[in-house]
């Protein structure tokens, strides 16, 4: 039983939702997503409160139940708030640099890792004399912004000795001891 799924998802005055066919529409400031919804469920609309109500108990629905509630919620976050993630460069000589929609990471390879970037992501990068560079995405798409940062993130994953590679702001890596003489 979704304890998550039963609740209401509130709608903030800014945003705008569309229920056609089993598909939901939100549309705000910082743009507009959809998702389809299984059969198995019922979209209520009333006033600024959302309702998905199940049609069966069965296992599969109720599994579902909670994963359209979030997905849902996060795409009307996403459309008046918005989301971000920072990814930070640990290790000498490791940059970054954005233009046109393209990514250059230079990573300590011996060539740059050139990444496009899709429209509905926005990046920034900060540096600063003697510290790490930091990528800050931002995005409606909660989805789009976890696959980009992911994806980014898995060209140089930390590695355990020495604490190299790009991490999440604030991510821990466990590091280990080396070779004892």
């Amino acid at each position: 039983m979704s304890r998550i799924g039963k609740k209401p998802i509130l709608i903030p005055k800014n945003v705008d939702v569309k229920i056609i066919d089993h598909e939901i529409f939100v549309k705000g400031f910082l743009g507009s997503l959809s998702q389809k919804i299984s059969k198995e469920f019922q979209l209520n609309l009333e006033k600024n409160q959302l309702f998905i109500i199940r049609n069966h108990e069965n296992k599969k629905c109720k599994s579902l139940h909670g994963l359209y509630h979030v997905l849902v919620k996060n795409m009307i976050i996403g459309v008046s708030k918005g989301f971000y993630k920072k990814l930070e460069l640990v290790g000498i000589g490791y940059r970054a640099s954005y233009k046109e929609e393209i990514l250059d990471l230079n990573l300590g390879f011996s060539h740059n890792i050139m990444m496009q970037i899709p429209k509905e992501i926005d990046i920034k990068i900060q540096s600063e004399k003697g510290k790490n560079f930091i990528i800050i995405l931002k995005s409606y798409d909660k989805q789009l912004l976890g696959i980009i940062a992911s994806k980014i993130r898995s060209f140089r994953v930390p590695e355990p000795y020495k604490g190299k590679g790009i991490r999440y702001f604030g991510e821990e890596v466990r590091r280990k001891a080396g070779k004892s003489a």
